[in-house]
């Protein structure tokens, strides 16, 4: 079964005087069938959040343009996008009065497969049709305590502290990094990458609903409507990258010309 790629990147402001949070959605330069996702919700005023953002992107693209998949892993590739990002971020800090942090979701497509890494509290969704596949998990110390069984999720969710992080980059502490994958791809596999000013307001089950039902600018076009809808004024920047498969519909041949003055076959 041949499966063809659908993808949107789409993002909001939301409340906020800046957009912190970057994303970007790019083919490999070189090799075919290659193509990378990346998100991060940058953290810190006066432009230091954006800025942090921006350097993953920048090392995304260009990691990805010298990667060789018969040299390198896809696990290498990702750890070393977000590890570089880190250290660039860090040296911001001496060369400016802002403290930069950010997190970072890298999400690499080949023919068959998917790989990503993530560190930080944007997430990493992977639904086949409507159900939930897997879910990456928020280095936060919410998360923390409902893994230790300190906090029920729904406790987590009402929490005074849900938004502090326990690993990002750009901190003094080297940042955590969680790597994923799956194979083999299917039809209505689908991943989606956001920050928490748009899956704050959502459950897993309304994103994946939301997925299965539309193509991916269309989605993301009711989940980020949605999302406002819900902040009611007091939204933080809401940023997502969705990437579909689905299966590619055999191309109809046209019907063969018929020579002049050929007899044309009876009924």
């Amino acid at each position: 079964m041949a499966l063809s790629v659908e993808t949107c990147s789409a993002q909001h402001i939301g409340d906020r005087k800046e957009q912190q949070d970057r994303i970007a959605l790019f083919p490999h330069t070189t090799r075919r069938g290659m193509l990378m996702a990346v998100l991060a919700d940058g953290m810190g005023g006066h432009s230091g959040g954006a800025m942090a953002a921006e350097q993953v992107v920048l090392k995304a693209r260009q990691n990805f343009e010298e990667f060789a998949p018969g040299d390198e892993t896809p696990e290498v590739l990702l750890r070393a996008i977000i590890e570089e990002a880190h250290v660039v971020t860090k040296l911001t800090r001496f060369t400016s009065e802002q403290d930069p942090h950010t997190t970072a979701c890298v999400l690499l497509f080949q023919a068959g497969r998917v790989d990503w890494a993530h560190c930080g509290d944007s997430r990493i969704y992977h639904f086949r049709g409507d159900k939930l596949v897997s879910r990456s998990f928020d280095h936060s110390y919410v998360n923390e305590m409902v893994k230790q069984g300190f906090l029920t999720p729904e406790q987590a969710e009402q929490h005074p502290q849900k938004n502090v992080l326990l690993g990002c980059l750009g901190s003094e502490r080297e940042p955590t990094i969680d790597l994923g994958g799956t194979s083999p791809l299917a039809d209505g596999d689908t991943f989606l990458l956001c920050s928490d000013g748009l899956w704050a307001y959502f459950s897993d089950a309304e994103l994946g609903g939301v997925l299965a039902a539309h193509p991916p600018r269309a989605a993301a076009e009711i989940l980020i409507q949605r999302a406002r809808d819900r902040a009611s004024g007091h939204g933080d920047n809401c940023s997502l990258v969705i990437v579909k498969l689905v299966e590619k519909k055999a191309e109809k041949k046209p019907a063969a010309a018929v020579p002049p003055g050929f007899p044309l076959p009876k009924a």
